[in-house]
C-alpha cells in the first residue's frame, strides 16, 4: 500500500503537474487541451478511487494496477486520458451538462442560505452571551464601588491629580460648589456704585 502510494503521488500527480505549468507558460493551446483532459479524468479516478478503496482493497494487485491505470493514462504512446475523455466524459457531460449547472446554482444557493442561517444564529447567541457578561459584569462593578468610601476615592482622586498644584484643584471644587455671578450682575452693582 505504501510503496504504490509514491510511485502514482509522483506519476500520477506532481509529474503532470510540472508539464500542466509547461504549457501554460509556452502558451501551446495543443499541450494545455492534453493536460487539462488529463485532470478532468485524473479527478474523476480519485473520486471513484475513494469507493473502490473501501470494496476493493482485497483484490490481487489492486494498487498495482491502479498504478498502471495512471501510467496508461499519462502515456503520450497510449493517450489514455484523451481517449477516456473524448470517448466518455466530453459525451456524457455536453448531454447532462443543463442538469448539472442547475444542481450546482441549486447547492450554492443553499449554502448561502445556510450560510446567513447560522451566522444569524451565531450573532444572535454572541450577541446574548455578550449581554448577560455585560450585566453581571456590571453588577460586580457596581457592587464594588460601593465598597469604597468617599474618603478611598478622594484619595484616588488625590493621587491622580498629584501633579496639579493644590489651589488649581481647590479652585476648581470651589467652582463647582459656588457658581461666580455672571458678568453682567457684576456690572451692574457696579455702576450703581458710581452714580
Amino acid at each position: 500500500l505504501f510503496i504504490c502510494f509514491f510511485p502514482r503521488l509522483i506519476f500520477g500527480t506532481l509529474y503532470p503537474a510540472y508539464y500542466s505549468y509547461k504549457a501554460v507558460k509556452s502558451k501551446d493551446i495543443k499541450e494545455y487541451v492534453k493536460w487539462m483532459m488529463y485532470w478532468i479524468i485524473f479527478a474523476l479516478f480519485t473520486t471513484a478511487e475513494t469507493f473502490t478503496d473501501i470494496f476493493l482493497c482485497w483484490f490481487p494487485f489492486y494498487y498495482e494496477l491502479k498504478i498502471a491505470f495512471v501510467a496508461w493514462l499519462l502515456s503520450p504512446y497510449t493517450k489514455g486520458s484523451s481517449l477516456l475523455y473524448r470517448k466518455f466524459v466530453h459525451p456524457t457531460l455536453s448531454s447532462k451538462e443543463k442538469e448539472i449547472d442547475d444542481c450546482l446554482i441549486q447547492a450554492k444557493d443553499r449554502s448561502y442560505d445556510a450560510l446567513v442561517h447560522f451566522g444569524k444564529r451565531g450573532l444572535n447567541v454572541a450577541a446574548t452571551a455578550a449581554v448577560m457578561a455585560a450585566s453581571k459584569g456590571q453588577g460586580a462593578l457596581s457592587e464594588r464601588l460601593r465598597s469604597f468610601s468617599m474618603q478611598d476615592l478622594s484619595t484616588i482622586r488625590g493621587d491622580s491629580s498629584s501633579t496639579v498644584p493644590p489651589s488649581v484643584t481647590v479652585r476648581t471644587s470651589s467652582k463647582q460648589s459656588h457658581p461666580k455671578p455672571s458678568r453682567s450682575a457684576s456690572e451692574g452693582t457696579g455702576s450703581s456704585g458710581k452714580c
